[in-house]
């Protein structure tokens, strides 16, 4: 067994812990193959040298209901400048698994006390041809949430904390397109677009949380226009 192969293999969650408000999600989203997070990304079927995790962050004490923690990346990086994403990131050799790295990220790029941060589940591994890493998301119940900023602004221009609520705001979502290579659901939040891998697994939380309310699935917007 390889290194990497071991780190996949390294599963530390506690299901046990999720709390009652996300009891549903946690149910839906353990059942559910890749295909149905995202149809754009294929299932990772073989181990490919590059892996990555990022963390699905929680929150259920705010007074919107549950919010999940984002970042913009900032406009100067040379790739994806000014996305909007997961904290997350590339495993390294120090990482015990998927959890390690997407919390030893989070802390890195957001300043989070990882204390207070409970890892439920992890989601099916997918691949990202353009990156050509294979990406694990870890969902995880922020239990006790601590201060959050972008801590290095060169690679980091905020980290936001978004209520679902205003992710299922009808007026919010909608599908992007790139020419004919990429079309999925995306999210407007506070001026920015969220979309790709991030919007796929927020459209599934959404539903398999029974937070999602009906919108406009035929709104198609191209996002060079934006």
């Amino acid at each position: 067994m390889t290194d990497t192969q071991r780190w996949l293999e390294r599963v530390d969650v506690r299901p046990e812990a999720t709390p009652p408000a996300l009891a549903g999600l946690v149910r839906g989203i353990s059942a559910v193959p890749a295909d149905e997070l995202t149809r754009n990304d294929p299932a990772a079927t073989v181990v490919a040298a590059r892996q990555a995790a990022v963390l699905v962050l929680l929150a259920t004490d705010g007074p919107h209901g549950p919010d999940v923690l984002l970042q913009q990346r900032a406009g100067t990086m040379r790739t994806h400048a000014g996305e909007v994403s997961f904290p997350g990131g590339s495993r390294e050799s120090v990482d015990r698994g998927p959890v390690d790295t997407a919390l030893r990220e989070a802390v890195e790029e957001t300043g989070l006390g990882p204390a207070g941060v409970d890892a439920l589940a992890v989601l099916p591994r997918v691949h990202i041809p353009p990156s050509r890493f294979d990406v694990t998301a870890v969902l995880a119940h922020w239990r006790v949430p601590s201060p959050v900023l972008a801590v290095d602004a060169r690679e980091t221009e905020r980290v936001m904390r978004v209520p679902l609520a205003t992710l299922a705001e009808p007026a919010h979502r909608f599908q992007a397109t790139i020419d004919v290579r990429w079309r999925g659901p995306a999210f407007t939040v506070d001026g920015a677009v969220v979309w790709g891998f991030t919007g796929e697994i927020l459209a599934a939380i959404l539903r398999l949380g029974g937070w999602e309310r009906p919108w406009d699935s035929g709104t198609v917007v191209e996002l060079d226009t934006l």
